[in-house]
């Protein structure tokens, strides 16, 4: 399983649950934080009312006053309030009234008057001073028929003479206790959601840190070109610098022991020749003789010169994992300079690439594989032979083709081109070169993305050098 999508697991189970015992929790709290919130309220207007109606029951009187009259106009009043988006349309509460026996005196809804209410708790422990509540169903078998009943006593002195009770139905809590729960739910699922969605981008973020990292590493590791990955500080960047410095050291120790390997191989035969010349030249011989050994001399320290210059050349493009600079560069431009400082009469020379063939990439390092694409051409070009560039666009890429007429490349030879150090004789002279020139060319080649084919086509061969647009 990716490293991202166990994290967003542990993120997601972490937050998940979280949430959901935070918001459960907070949901089973609402119903009886708003129930006692109502019994709070009823128990400071019971208390009011027994202060309002001590005098009437200490005269005996109650029955006779206008209790009964605005009691039943309350009930029947409408309120047609708006209340946080619940509309109340009647009032709620009842009122009734027991003497110190607890018979029912005055009830506000008319049903209970002369009954005895002695038994029931809000009534039964207020006559005995303690703090009077209850709550019953109207429907034994509804549990949300339930009423709340609070009392509160009417006080003669320190005599209890008698209790009045105020009841509120639970039912017409739980409009607002539903509201409550709908936003509260809403509200929890999308800080859930939130929390997810920035877990699952902190996860996607990292593991695409983290593959691309991956990435750069295996193809260090498979000898391949990358560019290294940039972080914006942090333990990232610490270990992207940390993984660039051990490819650095681990790369320079094995390319000084390819490179010192190659060197001596190639310099042993020229470094032989000049020897063996060198040795021949201290005893007697013809002048002419001994200018064709000053000559092997000249020629083959030439090629030492020559071999050198390649492999530093080589050396600091192969050590580079992308360009120093992006430019535009007119291909047709840079090939017409390059003709002027190579000219053969006795070869063909055409140009037919476009004004519109500009390729993205260092203007320097294309100069010096084209350079290395022509000298190869016109080494293996025969007097009366052409060489022609031309290109074409292809998916977002410029494919220059080189062609040069000559005897084709043996089987044998192509798949060994652009190996180091491999070179076919020339011409004419049977001479070889350094055979790092077309090695040279398909290393910038892949510095600029791009790639380098060299076959037979009809009439001769052809380089072809693809070069993002």
């Amino acid at each position: 399983m990716p490293l991202g999508v166990r994290i967003f697991l542990v993120y997601f189970l972490f937050v998940g649950l979280t949430g959901y015992f935070v918001l459960s929790t907070v949901m089973d709290e609402i119903r009886p934080g708003v129930r006692q919130s109502t019994e709070e309220t009823l128990v400071d207007t019971a208390n009011l009312l027994a202060e309002i109606l001590r005098d009437d029951l200490k005269r005996g009187t109650l029955a006779q006053s206008q209790l009964p009259e605005l009691l039943q106009a309350y009930g029947k009043r409408s309120p047609q309030a708006d209340i946080w988006g619940v509309r109340k349309t009647e009032v709620n509460h009842r009122i009734y009234v027991t003497d110190a026996r607890g018979i029912v005196l005055l009830d506000s809804s008319g049903a209970a008057v002369g009954q005895d209410y002695s038994r029931w708790n809000d009534v039964h422990l207020t006559l005995r001073g303690k703090y009077g509540a209850r709550s019953t169903r109207e429907s034994a078998d509804d549990p949300d028929s339930s009423v709340m009943y609070v009392a509160a006593p009417i006080r003669d002195g320190e005599r209890i003479i008698g209790v009045v009770s105020v009841s509120k139905p639970n039912r017409t809590l739980q409009p607002y206790i539903d509201r409550s729960q709908r936003r509260l739910a809403w509200l929890g699922a999308g800080l859930i959601g939130l929390g997810l969605l920035v877990g699952g981008l902190l996860s996607w973020w990292l593991s695409g840190a983290l593959r691309r990292l991956t990435r750069y590493a295996q193809a260090v590791s498979e000898g391949r070109r990358a560019e290294l990955p940039r972080y914006r500080g942090g333990e990232l960047a610490q270990l992207a610098e940390a993984v660039e410095r051990m490819r650095v050291q681990l790369e320079g120790r094995e390319y000084v022991e390819r490179y010192v390997h190659s060197l001596t191989h190639e310099l042993k035969s020229p470094l032989a020749a000049i020897r063996g010349a060198a040795e021949l030249l201290e005893g007697e011989m013809p002048a002419q003789q001994r200018a064709r050994f000053v000559g092997n001399i000249a020629g083959e320290s030439e090629r030492l010169q020559q071999v050198i210059e390649r492999l530093l050349s080589l050396a600091q493009v192969e050590q580079r994992q992308g360009l120093e600079e992006r430019v535009a560069v007119p291909l047709r431009e840079l090939v017409e300079e390059l003709l002027q400082a190579r000219i053969r009469t006795d070869v063909k020379i055409e140009n037919l690439l476009g004004a519109d063939a500009v390729v993205m990439g260092e203007r320097f390092l294309l100069r010096q594989a084209l350079a290395n694409l022509l000298d190869n051409a016109l080494d293996f070009t025969p007097a009366g032979g052409t060489i022609r560039f031309s290109a074409e666009r292809e998916d977002g890429n410029w494919r220059l083709a080189l062609f040069n007429q000559g005897e084709p490349i043996p089987d044998y030879a192509l798949p060994r081109l652009t190996e180091r150090f491999y070179s076919l004789p020339r011409p004419g002279s049977g001479r070889k070169s350094t055979g790092l020139g077309l090695n040279f060319v398909a290393e910038i080649a892949a510095l600029h993305g791009g790639e380098l084919w060299v076959g037979n086509v009809e009439g001769g061969v052809e380089a072809r050098l693809t070069l993002p647009a």
